[in-house]
């Protein structure tokens, strides 16, 4: 199968099964919205939506957030996993938005990820989704559904990153970056499919019959 063609037609099946894709993080502004992505490292989206109401019932400003304790905070986080790491983070980065910017997020990736517990993948999110600047954030079920659409070596996230951005215009990548997740959720998740079941993995590869061998992110 043509690269070419191999793109319209993942394309086309995502848009299919996803075709108006939401951040599955609740949020209502950036600040919210990083705060939410912060918390969702090694935990659940779902439970991060449990969590963030009473948060930002304390506080939704990075100045509110700011003068709470961290002990305020912990007690709050402490559900979505390394509470002690999230509450100082999420307490330092505050403080810092206020003494730094303002009180606002700042668009520029390089910035996010200066911020206390903001990595390359949580400031690619924000930019993406919070402010519509193109950005393709790598995560683990994107990494795996990349290998087994054979969209990319599979060395680390980052060269995943990069084979992505390259593979699918840019214009739909914050776009896709969620439809993938989705999908892979639903339909191509770690534990079925292996490469052989779900509908873009029997369209990219139809004549595969042994389980797809991942490499780690």
């Amino acid at each position: 199968m043509r690269k070419s063609e191999k793109r319209e037609k993942i394309i086309g099946l995502l848009n299919n099964h996803f075709p108006n894709p939401d951040v599955p993080l609740d949020h209502k502004d950036p600040y919210t919205l990083l705060i939410a992505v912060l918390l969702s490292a090694q935990c659940t989206d779902e439970r991060v939506n449990l969590v963030t109401p009473k948060l930002f019932k304390k506080a939704s400003k990075p100045l509110d957030m700011g003068n709470l304790s961290q002990d305020d905070i912990y007690q709050i986080i402490k559900p979505c996993g390394l509470g002690p790491q999230k509450s100082k983070a999420i307490k330092k980065l505050s403080q810092i938005l206020v003494q730094e910017y303002a009180g606002e997020v700042p668009q520029d990736i390089k910035q996010l990820e200066q911020l206390p517990g903001v990595g390359h993948k949580t400031a690619s999110v924000v930019v993406a989704q919070a402010f519509g600047i193109p950005s393709f954030p790598v995560d683990t079920h994107i990494h795996r559904c990349a290998q087994r659409w054979g969209l990319t070596s599979g060395k680390n996230v980052k060269t995943t990153e990069s084979d992505l951005k390259k593979f699918f215009p840019i214009e739909q990548w914050n776009k896709l970056h969620i439809q993938i997740i989705m999908y892979a959720r639903k339909h191509c998740s770690a534990r079925s499919c292996f490469g052989l079941e779900c509908p873009i993995c029997t369209t990219c590869y139809p004549n595969r019959k042994s389980k797809f061998l991942h490499k780690k992110p």
